[in-house]
């Protein structure tokens, strides 16, 4: 098979004696170095009366911290740019900026985790923004409650039964200084973070400017993960919805394997010969040939912990919602009593493959993914994450095929257009 990698990823880790690991990653072909703060908190984290707290962080890390008023204008001078973003599992931020500048990014995250600047001002501001946020995109948007309904459908226990941005628009409106000041003390702590330097640097100026700044901020208590398990769930989930939108949609989750067994590179590339792109199976059976649905798709959530598959699709006007499913089910079926053939299985290898490649070509994300390996347990899947969708066979593809389409194990959400 043909390989996009020009050898492996190199790395060198190391810790302090806080507790936070530092991985640094050298490339010279580059002017540019980008430091990537991981924090092994999101969603999953929050306490269920209190959801959208990390999200509401992601916004308030921007708000100031304890010796520095203004986040953006120092970097700006610096030539950096930055951004964050949230999710059920994590947390990360990410600085790029000229290598020769990289002391003002040390400076800007080691601040930001030593404290940030608790102030009623920062937190009303944030708290308006997420607001807006959560109206504009999940209340006012059509179809903008589907994730929420859906997540609460499939989840009877695990935090996973709420979004990101939160469970409920009141969580946020009601967002006290003291909550958000003993989350950020809980989590934000060189023991539950991991630092990643990438660029044209090296080595032992990483090692000095990460002793210089983040070696003084206390180490913090490590965050012991202890989450209600969702149980196996033994009969299948209907619900129904009315809602202003422009066409009837259908959607059907189920539960599959967490982020590091066999069984999610399987679901993975299953969910790859299901529905990615123009040859895929439900695009040619249910949009091309039987003109059922004007877009069908088939993911999952890419979660640490056990996620959901999805098959979601808009039906044509016109088309009565069983006759949708029932088309749905029939291809559902044929992935679970025939195998795939070989060259199907190869296809998405190879797209998962150049995927891969492409998404390591740039500095920015390969600090990415060594940070979210070393959270996922060790740096070193960066080099091996490849090896594991080859080693998938196609009676894995039918094996996991077996075990996710159980309708017992199936959640499914009708959402008819009132008009």
């Amino acid at each position: 098979m043909h390989s996009f990698f020009k050898g492996m990823i190199q790395y060198d880790r190391f810790v302090l004696d806080n507790g936070l690991r530092v991985i640094v990653h050298e490339d010279h072909s580059t002017p540019m170095a980008v430091v990537n703060v991981m924090y092994d908190v999101g969603a999953r984290d929050e306490n269920p009366q209190r959801t959208g707290f990390a999200h509401l962080f992601e916004h308030l890390m921007f708000g100031g911290s304890v010796n520095i008023e203004d986040y953006d204008e120092p970097l700006q001078m610096a030539g950096g740019e930055n951004n964050a973003y949230t999710t059920n599992d994590l947390t990360n931020y990410y600085i790029q900026l000229p290598s020769e500048n990289i002391e003002t990014a040390f400076w800007l995250e080691s601040d930001r985790m030593l404290s940030l600047a608790f102030s009623e001002k920062s937190l009303d501001v944030q708290r308006k923004v997420v607001c807006e946020e959560f109206k504009e995109h999940y209340i006012n948007k059509p179809y903008g409650d589907v994730w929420h309904k859906l997540r609460e459908l499939s989840y009877k226990e695990h935090p996973y039964k709420w979004m990101t941005i939160g469970k409920d628009l009141s969580h946020i409106e009601n967002a006290q200084l003291i909550d958000v000041k003993e989350f950020f003390f809980k989590h934000y702590r060189p023991v539950n973070a991991i630092l990643v330097v990438s660029g044209h640097v090296q080595l032992e100026n990483v090692k000095r400017l990460a002793a210089k700044w983040f070696g003084p901020i206390p180490m913090g208590e490590k965050y012991l993960r202890n989450l209600p398990q969702e149980p196996k769930q033994m009969q299948a989930r209907l619900l129904e919805i009315e809602a202003d939108v422009p066409l009837d949609a259908f959607f059907k989750t189920w539960h599959m394997a967490p982020r590091l067994s066999k069984g999610y590179y399987a679901a993975d590339l299953l969910s790859d010969i299901f529905s990615g792109g123009g040859s895929s199976r439900l695009y040619q059976a249910l949009v091309k040939e039987q003109q059922l649905f004007s877009q069908i798709d088939c993911s999952h959530m890419g979660s640490v912990e056990a996620g959901l598959l999805t098959i979601e699709g808009k039906l044509v006007k016109g088309v009565k919602m069983q006759d949708a499913e029932k088309a749905v089910q029939e291809e559902v079926e044929k992935i679970k009593s025939d195998l795939v053939n070989e060259t199907e299985l190869q296809k998405v290898k190879n797209k998962t493959e150049s995927m891969i490649a492409f998404e390591d070509m740039t500095v920015m994300n390969r600090a990415n993914s060594l940070a979210l390996y070393e959270l996922l347990g060790d740096a070193e899947m960066m080099n091996t994450e490849l090896n594991r969708y080859q080693q998938i066979t196609i009676e894995d593809i039918k094996e996991v095929a077996n075990e996710i389409f159980d309708e017992n194990n199936s959640n499914t959400m009708h959402y008819f257009s009132r008009n």
